[in-house]
Order: structure tokens, then C-alpha cells, then sequence
């Protein structure tokens, strides 16, 4: 990882990467963080300093992060940890 900034390259990329390689984790932020129980679709839209913005089924919905990200490495680190942080079912 880098200190590239974040910006609507960086976003677009991450986004893309999250949505093809780790669909896992995208759903689970669309259950854990955004409270949504059922969908037929979830997509990582958007990831600025403040949050990342999810496409569940026709909604969208904004989570933010517990701080401003850094860079597209703090990006990285914190969404690794949200999805440690979040309980075994």
C-alpha cells in the first residue's frame, strides 16, 4: 500500500477492486454497518476521507468511517478492520 491519495481515481479503483475481488466483505458492510438484512445486491459505489457509500438493491446508503482516512493506505487498514470488527455470527 501507498499514500496515494484519496481522490475519484483512487475511489473508483478501490471500489472496483472491493466489488470484484471481495464481494464477502462489501455484503458485509451492507449487513453490519448499514443494518440491512436482506438484498439481492450490494455494491462499494463511492469511498471518500469520511465514508464509502454502498448501492444495496435501489438505496443507497453513506457509512462513515470512525476517522478522516489518511491516504488509499489508511483506506486500506481501516476497511480490513471493519470487517475484524465486526462479531462472528
Amino acid at each position: 500500500m501507498n499514500s496515494e491519495p484519496i481522490n475519484k481515481s483512487s475511489s473508483t479503483r478501490i471500489c472496483n477492486h472491493m466489488n470484484k475481488d471481495h464481494q464477502d466483505a462489501v455484503n458485509a458492510y451492507a449487513k453490519y454497518y448499514g443494518k440491512i438484512e436482506t438484498f439481492k445486491s450490494a455494491k462499494m459505489t463511492s469511498l471518500s476521507p469520511e465514508s464509502i457509500e454502498l448501492k444495496i438493491d435501489d438505496q443507497n446508503i453513506e457509512i462513515p468511517f470512525d476517522h478522516v482516512l489518511e491516504d488509499c493506505s489508511d483506506a486500506h487498514k481501516t476497511l480490513v478492520r471493519m470487517i475484524k470488527d465486526i462479531p462472528a455470527t
